[in-house]
């Protein structure tokens, strides 16, 4: 009887357990979907997040990296592995000396045009009525830069030569980062502006783009001037004649040609000068030598009037013989 008690226990209560076990694995399985389900979509949302992140990021990462790049610019050691482009301004200015303005200034305006450049300004004037000046402002590559230079200096006489080099590198830097970080700012308040439902925050959003906006257009008009400044090096051209007083201007001594020159010269400017002076009293001196022959006439005929009366007089004086 304790067995069939055991068994008449047992196996009803092994038939109960069965169901309960399925039932419980069945959950288990629900659960285990939905937590999955929500999983995937908490993965979504934080993967949409982070990307909303990393846009947000950007603009900061690239003005990290225009900071970085102006700080290797400034002169600290940069990584193995970036490279800094260089930007640099070149300005120049030549004083030359030539016989003739218009010839140099279209043989200045050629050189510039064969480089690849223009003649942004030129000015001629005339000085004295006697020679002509002219100032030329060319704008010519910085790669034919020095060969432009050589050409100018080459076409008279040099008389002063300046040149400039201004490094901008981490100036170019620095507008290239602000100018990425005002258009992501530009963007963000568009967005804001797209969602905005009530009217006064449009017209508040309205008014803070058009100010960023602003300040992007400014930072662009920055950016060309540099850009145009670095591409293309500024020569301010010079040209005059010589003055009439220019070659008394010698630095060297005179030799022996110039010393007979200018005695030769001397020579000349005597006679010329004794010439004017006989021309000049040859009247008075005729008149003199008139004066002189009529006296001499004059005086060559009394002599003879008195030479008779001495001649007479022993006769009428003479004395009578002593007895």
């Amino acid at each position: 009887m304790r067995y069939d008690r055991h068994t008449d226990r047992h196996p009803p209560a092994r038939r109960g357990r069965g169901p309960s076990v399925l039932a419980a694995a069945g959950l288990l399985l629900v659960l285990l979907a939905t937590g999955g389900c929500a999983a995937s979509s908490d993965g979504a949302s934080s993967d949409s997040g982070a990307g909303d992140d990393s846009k947000a990021a950007a603009p900061a990462a690239q003005g990290a990296g225009g900071r970085s790049a102006e700080k290797a610019a400034d002169g600290s050691a940069p990584k193995p592995g970036s490279a800094v482009a260089v930007h640099v301004i070149r300005t120049a200015t030549l004083s030359v000396e030539v016989r003739s303005v218009p010839t140099a200034v279209a043989a200045a305006r050629t050189v510039a045009e064969n480089a690849g450049g223009l003649v942004a300004e030129e000015d001629t004037e005339r000085v004295d009525d006697t020679r002509d000046m002219s100032r030329l402002v060319l704008r010519v590559p910085t790669d034919r830069y020095e060969e432009v230079l050589r050409e100018l200096a080459g076409s008279g006489k040099l008389l002063s030569r300046t040149s400039n080099a201004k490094d901008v590198t981490g100036q170019v830097v620095d507008v290239e980062s602000r100018i990425a970080t005002q258009r992501a700012s530009v963007a963000r308040v568009r967005d804001l502006m797209d969602r905005a439902g009530k009217l006064s925050d449009v017209v508040t959003l309205e008014g803070e783009l058009s100010r960023r906006q602003a300040d992007l257009e400014s930072l662009l008009a920055q950016q060309a001037s540099l850009k145009d400044r670095t591409t293309l090096a500024t020569v301010t051209l010079e040209l005059g004649e010589p003055g009439e007083g220019d070659g008394d201007r010698r630095e060297d001594d005179p030799g022996f040609l110039d010393a007979l020159g200018g005695g030769w010269d001397a020579f000349v400017t005597t006679l010329r000068w004794i010439t004017v002076v006989v021309g000049a009293t040859a009247p008075f001196l005729a008149a003199a030598a008139l004066l002189v022959v009529v006296w001499r006439l004059s005086r060559g005929r009394l002599p003879r009037r008195h030479r008779g009366t001495p001649d007479d007089a022993p006769e009428a004086t003479q004395a009578p013989p002593v007895p």
